[in-house]
């Protein structure tokens, strides 16, 4: 009987650098292919055994993911910034495809990073497309403040950027050569705008597809934008088993440290009373997500309806309004993961005051 064999994969532009490991943790194969589908499948259909496989998340790993996933038993795409923690000593192909099998092997010690629901992937690539654009706007009024501000002209509010209010913004710049430079950046925005417009028509057409988005929609501030890239970024709901694994994901997890957790008192261990220490949010998270439930809180902390009573409340519980904003969002988040796995609308029972 063939025995399971673990497989770590390096994968650059060029060539793969493979290592494989068996069940006692032997390096039994190692060889460096192209990057082409069919070289990667002739090297997968050579080995023997039931085949786990891993690989980094990157440029790469949603085409090699469906291209092996039908091939072999297991597929672990795994997340950088972890194994760099687990980093020590040289680093090149071949040491990392080595680390990467026997991490794989030892099991536990990789994050996966999920991968899955084929048939989102128009609208998960219409939402990064949506999102990408979106930053550059930012970028280029952020651009576009930076040069009048270099020059000392204040410019706070959305008037520099208004088409009819362009000529004047224009003649307080002194050179010839700066004004050419903020005529180009405002021909780049107006050019981004247009082009953001048509991704966020093609975003909302496709998320029309999804039964979801009408279920998102019924939670207060989450719109037909927000929904769409909701189910986007998170594809299903039942990745999650709790709302805690969902905060963790969005950065609305808080961490804690603490230390001499446990004591014997009368000769009887006992946890220690002493609370943990408040470390903030946890920084390895979907930024994207973050900033959606992060402005929603916004919006309903400033709104009216069940969730500024549900913030309202917890002002008078004696919260600052930060934290109580904190608190909306990850119940925001809470209610967002409720609805959509129940696939029913939204309750204003859901918010609960805890005690």
């Amino acid at each position: 009987m063939d025995s399971i064999k673990y497989v770590g994969m390096d994968v650059h532009k060029e060539t793969v650098s493979i290592a494989v490991r068996n069940q006692a943790g032997k390096i039994v194969m190692e060889t460096v292919i192209e990057t082409r589908a069919n070289a990667i499948l002739d090297c997968i259909r050579g080995m023997r055994g039931e085949l786990h496989i891993t690989f980094e998340e990157g440029t790469w790993a949603a085409w090699l993911y469906d291209l092996l996933h039908p091939h072999v038993a297991r597929v672990v795409v795994c997340d950088p910034r972890r194994n760099a923690l687990l980093t020590e000593g040289n680093k090149g192909d071949k040491v990392d495809a080595h680390r990467l099998a026997a991490l794989l092997r030892d099991g536990g010690m990789l994050r996966p990073v999920y991968h899955g629901e084929h048939s989102l992937r128009s609208l998960r690539e219409l939402a990064r497309s949506y999102l990408v654009i979106t930053q550059d706007v930012t970028r280029v009024m952020n651009r576009t403040k930076a040069l009048y501000r270099g020059w000392g002209i204040p410019c706070g509010g959305q008037q520099v950027y208004a088409a009819n209010h362009r000529e004047a913004w224009l003649s307080k710049l002194p050179e010839t050569g700066v004004r050419r430079r903020a005529e180009h950046f405002y021909q780049e925005l107006d050019a981004l705008r247009a082009l953001r417009q048509q991704a966020r028509r093609d975003l909302l057409t496709e998320a029309r597809k999804q039964p979801a988005t009408r279920w998102l929609r019924q939670v207060p501030y989450i719109g037909p934008i927000w929904s769409a890239l909701l189910v986007a970024l998170l594809q299903t709901p039942h990745r999650f088993r709790t709302k805690r694994q969902l905060w963790s994901y969005c950065g609305l997890a808080i961490r804690t440290s603490s230390s001499a957790d446990y004591q014997f008192i009368d000769g009887e261990l006992k946890r220690s009373k002493k609370s943990p220490l408040l470390r903030g949010l946890n920084t390895n998270h979907n930024h994207a997500l973050k900033n959606i439930f992060k402005h929603a809180a916004m919006g309903a902390s400033c709104g009216s309806g069940p969730l500024r009573e549900f913030y309202d409340a917890q002002v008078a519980q004696g919260k600052k309004p930060a934290m109580a904003r904190l608190t909306l969002a990850r119940k925001i988040a809470a209610v967002t993961l409720a609805v959509w796995k129940q696939e029913g609308g939204f309750d204003a029972a859901h918010l609960k005051l805890q005690a």
